[in-house]
């Protein structure tokens, strides 16, 4: 009985470290377990991932670059349009990429646009409906301008054809300045000056019908601009639609002769300062079955010449020619 007793106990303490010994081991490896990392924590083989990201990156790196060259700047002599009158010319070629400019300094200087920013407020009033150029005669206040055929119902066309600015306040002032500056800023514009809306700084009028910020007022821009700016209208990478620039070119269209090859879309701009002219232009684009270029005629104060808008149509024409 005794022996038994003791053989019993002697089972018992082997069962109970046993036991002991179980627990201690699946503890272990419990805390074995937590410190090895999940499956998710693992580091994966990273040759896989980073040469896709090498690749992407220099997609990108390449594309950014491609969009990103500077177009070739060619001064070139022009002089034998200009007959000593002070001046400057841009041809943009976007095909090939460059610039043709004569005088670069006066090319860079920026001026009041004066009526070719007839371009850019037609643009804005024909892409917000502001105007429809089948329903768009506006009425004369019966105040007699200097201008003749500024004194008599006018409609679009022809307000445009005869640069008539009192017709022009009126689309402005509809526009509103909201939209202008978000327009003028859309189209990097110059300055995108408009804090002169009425145009008082003017000094060679104070009639409120017509002055503005676009006529020898805060709005500036130079002849490079006017050209990249036209660009940005009518180019491929355009953010105007396909009506509003149709719209546009039917009214900026240069009458040519019929056996012409090219086509000139512009528009003729002067400013004057105590009387005397200082700001003359002329600037669009032109065309062929081949190509398109933009272009910007720009004359200053020239004392003993003619400076004029016609006489920077006059020139421009002469340079387009010979370019195309």
């Amino acid at each position: 009985m005794k022996k038994t007793t003791i053989s019993f106990k002697v089972y018992c303490c082997v069962l109970t470290l046993s036991v002991f010994a179980l627990i201690g081991c699946s503890k272990e490896n419990d805390i074995l377990a937590e410190n090895q990392p999940s499956e998710s924590q693992v580091p994966k083989n990273t040759s896989q991932t980073e040469e896709p990201a090498k690749e992407k990156t220099e997609t990108v790196s390449d594309k950014f670059q491609e969009e990103t060259v500077e177009p070739v700047i060619t001064e070139i002599d022009w002089s034998k349009y200009f007959k000593k009158i002070n001046g400057a010319a841009v041809i943009y070629d976007p095909t090939e990429h460059c610039y043709q400019i004569y005088n670069q300094k006066l090319a860079s200087t920026r001026r009041s646009p004066c009526s070719t920013f007839k371009i850019v407020s037609s643009l804005i009033a024909l892409e917000h409906g502001i105007l429809e150029p089948d329903n768009s005669t506006r009425t004369w206040s019966g105040e007699v301008f200097w201008n003749e055929n500024w004194n008599k119902d006018i409609d679009f066309y022809n307000a445009f054809h005869d640069s008539c600015v009192w017709y022009f306040r009126e689309v402005v002032d509809e526009i509103g300045k909201d939209i202008t500056q978000r327009e003028l800023n859309r189209l990097q514009y110059g300055n995108c000056d408009i804090s002169d809306w009425r145009g008082k700084l003017n000094n060679n009028n104070n009639n409120p019908a017509l002055t503005g910020f676009w006529i020898e007022s805060s709005l500036l821009v130079s002849p490079k601009e006017q050209t990249e700016v036209i660009e940005r209208i009518f180019g491929d990478n355009t953010t105007y639609s396909k009506k509003t620039r149709n719209q546009l070119k039917q009214v900026m269209l240069l009458s040519e002769p019929n056996d012409s090859t090219v086509s000139i879309y512009g528009k003729t701009g002067m400013g004057k300062s105590h009387g005397i002219v200082v700001d003359a232009w002329y600037t669009g684009f032109a065309e062929t079955d081949e190509k398109r270029i933009y272009f910007c005629v720009y004359l200053g104060q020239t004392d003993n010449k003619n400076v004029s808008s016609t006489k920077a149509k006059e020139i421009a024409v002469k340079i387009i020619s010979a370019y195309l």
